[in-house]
C-alpha cells in the first residue's frame, strides 16, 4: 500500500530541494528522518516535515506499521518564479528570480516493494 504528502509553493529552489530528495529516496522511514534531522541544508527540515505528514498519513490512512514503511519515490517539481528586479549602476535594471517548488514524497510498505 502506498500512500504520499505533498507541499506546493515552498520557497527553496528546486536545484537545493533535489540535493535533499535524492539522500532520502530509497531508504527506511526511520533512517531518513535521523538523516533529516542532523543534515545541515536549508531544505532539510521541510523535506522532513513532509516524510513526517507522509508517514501520518500512512499510519492514520491506511494503517500501516512504521516499522515496516519506506520512502519509495521523492519528486521535487519546479513551481512558479518570482521576479522582482534590483537597480544596477548607469541606470540599468538586473531580475532577480526567487524559485519555488513542489515537493511529493510516496512511502509504501515494505512487503508492497518486495511484491512488486
Amino acid at each position: 500500500m502506498k500512500t504520499q504528502a505533498r507541499a506546493r509553493y515552498l520557497r527553496h529552489s528546486p536545484y537545493k530541494m533535489r540535493r535533499v530528495a535524492d539522500l532520502v529516496r530509497g531508504k527506511s522511514v526511520e533512517e531518513a528522518q535521523a538523516l533529516l534531522t542532523h543534515l545541515n541544508r536549508g531544505a532539510a527540515p521541510t523535506v522532513r516535515k513532509v516524510l513526517n505528514s507522509a508517514v501520518a498519513n500512512a499510519e492514520n490512512n491506511l494503517e500501516l506499521d512504521y516499522d515496516q514503511l519506506k520512502v519509495t519515490a521523492v519528486y521535487v517539481d519546479e513551481g512558479p518564479t518570482l521576479r522582482s528586479f534590483r537597480a544596477r549602476a548607469r541606470g540599468r535594471v538586473t531580475r532577480i528570480r526567487k524559485r519555488t517548488s513542489h515537493l511529493t514524497i510516496v512511502v509504501a510498505d515494505s512487503y508492497d516493494e518486495e511484491s512488486s
